[in-house]
């Protein structure tokens, strides 16, 4: 099924008033946000969002921001949520590039999720305190709304759970 056609069967269910869509799509291949979906979405009575998945700066090209641009034309929601992984991004500065260049391109940078511990990943795991010092120095590297919700999937629980950050000293 195309995406037009799902969008189609998605509007027909009356009480549905928004589609969020998650993907690494848009970074990976830019070109198949095409024109004809673009105008889709734009004739959608849906309130569109679009949660990319983009872990760091060098990701976000030219080619990204002509799509998120098409996309925000439309008035797609964008947002963007990244996994905090060792050696990848997990200082305030790879962060703080990150979160410029997604702004520079018109995503809000939204959540940046804490590794699950899952077999094989290991090596890519950043300490729950680690993690708190990291979004507490990119607290000073970027305006507020740049800065994501730092957040961990559990299992059982309904949605994402916030790290706090402990700013407040005891």
């Amino acid at each position: 099924m195309s995406w037009t056609g799902l969008l189609t069967q998605l509007e027909a269910i009356k009480h549905v008033k928004r589609l969020r869509i998650h993907s690494r799509l848009p970074i990976v291949i830019p070109a198949r946000i095409t024109d004809e979906l673009v105008a889709r979405f734009d004739q959608s009575r849906l309130q569109i969002l679009l949660v990319n998945h983009i872990n760091h700066a060098n990701e976000v090209d030219e080619a990204f921001g002509l799509a998120m641009k098409k996309l925000r034309h439309v008035g797609v929601t964008l947002l963007n949520q990244s996994v905090l992984l060792r050696g990848v991004n997990d200082n305030a500065r790879t962060l703080a590039n990150l979160s410029n260049a997604l702004f520079d391109a018109g995503v809000m940078p939204y959540y940046l999720h804490v590794l699950d511990k899952v077999q094989g990943a290991a090596h890519f795991m950043v300490t729950d305190d680690e993690a708190r010092q990291i979004m507490r120095e990119l607290l000073t590297l970027v305006s507020g709304y740049m800065v994501p919700r730092l957040a961990r999937e559990i299992g059982g629980e309904p949605s994402k759970t916030p790290l706090d950050l402990q700013l407040r000293q005891c």
